[in-house]
């Protein structure tokens, strides 16, 4: 009789809950081998794509996507009750989330204190997003300029644009995007119709193939050391070379890629909210000074 009192007891409990709850739960392991599995079927062995803070076997009441898991983006987070965030770029300020420096800086232990306070999870998505073909994190930031019918087919990332000057698409690009500290080597006045868009940090090698090509005059790029392809192409401009790089800042370039991977993951989780929050441009000039959060833009 007593089990058959708990037993309705249960029942009637269940029946309480919201649905949510009453779905099956899932772990933060469990959600983050979906979300690898959908972008690739194997990582290489040397992936940053790992839990950076936190508990694998959490229970999740929510999903974040995000280019950097800034303080902001964990506090919007966890506002919204989701604990799983999962972020493009570094917590802890290098590539591989290396922590030993860190281990008595105030920042680092504040941040890490916050995660675990709140009972959160922090996962990297790079290297599998990346892997995927074409790169969503790319096709995304064509999306957004609203050249996806621009697009060569032999080459997802080689796009063709009506005649303009850079400093016409430089313009353009810094409105589309709201890219406040957008920068530019070439001449101005350089007519352009050819367009390589690698966005992030993709690296010297990259870049200079891209530029080296006879049938591109413009790289679209995320970020670049100063010393690295910015001087590349101020030689090439200095030698006659129709080149041109638009620097447009990295989180400029990926977050739209993140946007759309909360977009891609969101059916995978039926009974789960998948929010993306953008983390906002860190970088500000004199002229524009700002004061952005990452709460301006969820989706």
């Amino acid at each position: 009789m007593r089990a058959l009192l708990s037993g309705a007891c249960s029942a009637i409990l269940l029946l309480l809950l919201p649905k949510p709850a009453r779905a099956q739960a899932i772990t933060a392991a469990e959600a983050i081998q979906r979300i690898e599995r959908y972008y690739t079927p194997a990582l290489p062995s040397n992936t940053v794509d790992t839990i950076k803070a936190g508990d694998a076997s959490l229970r999740v009441t929510g999903i974040v996507t995000t280019f950097m898991d800034t303080m902001d983006v964990l506090r919007e987070a966890n506002r919204l009750g989701a604990n799983l965030v999962i972020t493009h770029e570094p917590t802890f300020y290098n590539h591989l989330d290396e922590t030993l420096f860190f281990a008595e800086d105030p920042v680092y232990r504040e941040k890490l204190k916050y995660i675990q306070q709140h009972h959160m999870v922090v996962f990297r998505l790079h290297d599998g997003i990346h892997s995927a073909s074409p790169d969503p994190i790319a096709i995304a930031l064509i999306q957004e300029l609203g050249w996806k019918n621009n697009v060569k087919s032999s080459n997802p990332f080689l796009v063709t644009i009506p005649q303009t000057s850079l400093l016409k698409l430089s313009r353009d690009l810094s409105t589309r995007l709201k890219a406040r500290t957008m920068r530019v080597v070439g001449d101005p006045n350089l007519q352009v119709t050819r367009v390589v868009v690698l966005p992030g940090a993709s690296g010297l090698q990259k870049q200079v193939l891209a530029l080296r090509r006879d049938d591109v005059e413009v790289l679209l790029a995320g970020e670049s050391a100063e010393w690295e392809a910015v001087e590349y192409v101020r030689d090439a401009v200095a030698q006659g070379r129709h080149k041109a790089l638009v620097v447009l800042g990295h989180e400029v370039s990926e977050e739209a890629g993140m946007q759309r991977c909360a977009e891609d993951i969101r059916p995978l989780f039926p009974n789960l909210k998948v929010t993306h929050i953008s983390a906002q441009q860190p970088l500000w000039v004199p002229a524009n000074p700002s004061n952005n959060k990452a709460n301006g833009n969820r989706k």
